[in-house]
């Protein structure tokens, strides 16, 4: 006799939860998905301003995020269209600091990259090679996890290089700043970036809101493939045997932040140590400040980098989709920025935008300040991460913070419910 088919509750609605949603739908399993708000796709979502579809933190996806872009096929959302493709670039006008990888293959397209970035000496270009190279050699494996700030110090990574390529790409990979953010897990990010193929190393840029991008397209294959998505649910207790609300599944997936997992765990016996792990844990606030400039403003690219001391990128909206003029500044990590009221960053980061592209500009017709202070862990040499099974039967873990190898992205989440879909396959399998 054949096995029965499970039935899987999972909690939390964001990138982490639809991916293991749609994998398990995908193979035929009747999933319901409980979401606290009444809307889908957690700290990377849609947010209505001013009659405009924006997001409520500016992301960007990588040519390395593999597992992003299949579920995104999979699930219906088609990310030739949603998504923007262009090599990797980086660009800061103030400094005069420019770096494209050309399409060559990998790795010819990294060294030619850095080796004709303009704005830093030829040391500093040859150093970098070094520092790739040293990095190439021991397969991205530190001897130790140290910090970021300590490994570039050790490579030798200084002057506009360090200040403009490697900690800029730090704070928007880690969103940890580099004295405190992990060695290691820089290096892993480094390793599908730019040393995977080539492909690997382009930015893409949503031309659509998040929730177009992938969870209005995850709760439509849902739906289609028999699941259940229950908005405005939220789950205060997993009961043994395994229910929530006094209804009965096979196998629950916790797919919420940390906070909001530990809270689920602490109440049974065998996961009070994972709750003890995640209480320990600290975050970091990402900030996006949204600046209506006339519809005739547009950068040289659609994302530049500011230069400080405030502004760390500046994306053009208006390239990527949203209405002409509209600029979205971010400021990744705890900092200055955060101690300032909404009106006064503001008008801080119009006058940086000003010096950036050093020309006037209008004052904004309107702005908007979307903090968010608890967007992702702090990302620090030697954080003990859990594992997606818990000693809890039935119950595993999902989200950006249990995917050990990698930092808090929408990748990492993505992986992480995919791979809890799959060890709940397996096991349903060997049942």
């Amino acid at each position: 006799m054949s096995a029965p088919t499970p039935r899987v509750a999972v909690v939390g609605g964001g990138w982490a939860g639809l991916a293991c949603a749609v994998e398990l739908c995908a193979a035929g399993v009747p999933v319901c998905v409980f979401e606290a708000a009444k809307q889908l796709g957690g700290r990377a979502r849609r947010v209505d301003i001013e009659g405009h579809a924006l997001d409520n933190g500016q992301h960007l996806l990588l040519g390395a995020y593999r597992e992003t872009l299949r579920v995104m096929r999979l699930s219906g959302a088609d990310p030739e269209r949603l998504l923007r493709r262009c090599p990797l670039e980086l660009a800061c006008p103030r400094d005069g600091f420019h770096l494209r990888l050309p399409r060559l293959p990998a790795p010819f397209n990294l060294a030619a990259g850095l080796l004709t970035a303009k704005g830093c000496p030829p040391g500093e270009k040859l150093a970098a090679v070094r520092f790739v190279r040293a990095l190439q050699t021991s397969a991205y494996r530190l001897a130790d996890d140290i910090s970021v700030a300590a490994l570039l110090d050790r490579h030798r990574q200084t002057g506009n290089l360090r200040r403009l390529l490697w900690e800029p790409l730090c704070l928007a990979a880690l969103n940890t700043p580099p004295q405190h953010a992990s060695a290691q897990i820089f290096a892993n990010v480094l390793r599908d970036v730019l040393g995977g193929t080539r492909e690997s190393s382009d930015l893409l840029l949503p031309r659509a809101d998040l929730n177009r991008v992938f969870p209005d397209a995850a709760a439509s294959f849902i739906a289609a493939h028999g699941g259940e998505i229950r908005r405005s649910a939220r789950v205060g207790r997993i009961e043994q045997p395994l229910a929530i609300d006094g209804e009965s599944f096979s196998h629950a997936v916790i797919a919420t932040a940390p906070r909001q997992a530990a809270g689920l765990l602490r109440e049974h016996t065998e996961t009070r140590d994972i709750a003890a792990l995640l209480d320990t844990y600290r975050f970091e606030p990402i900030g996006t400040v949204y600046l209506a400039y006339p519809d005739t403003l547009r950068l040289s690219f659609p994302m530049l980098g500011m230069s400080g001391p405030l502004g760390q990128w500046v994306f053009d909206r208006g390239q990527l989709g949203n209405v002409g003029g509209l600029m979205a500044c971010v400021l990744s990590a705890q900092g200055a920025w955060d101690e300032r009221d909404d009106a006064s960053l503001a008008a801080a980061l119009h006058g940086e935008l000003r010096t950036t592209l050093a020309r006037a500009l209008p004052d904004p017709a309107w702005h908007r300040v979307i903090r968010e202070r608890r967007a992702t862990f702090s990302c620090r040499p030697g954080l003990l991460r859990p594992a997606a099974e818990t000693a809890l039967r039935g119950v595993w873990l999902a989200g950006d913070y249990v995917f050990a190898d990698y930092p808090a992205t929408l990748e990492s989440a993505v992986r992480s419910g995919c791979h809890a879909a799959r060890r709940i396959l397996r096991e349903a399998d060997d049942g």
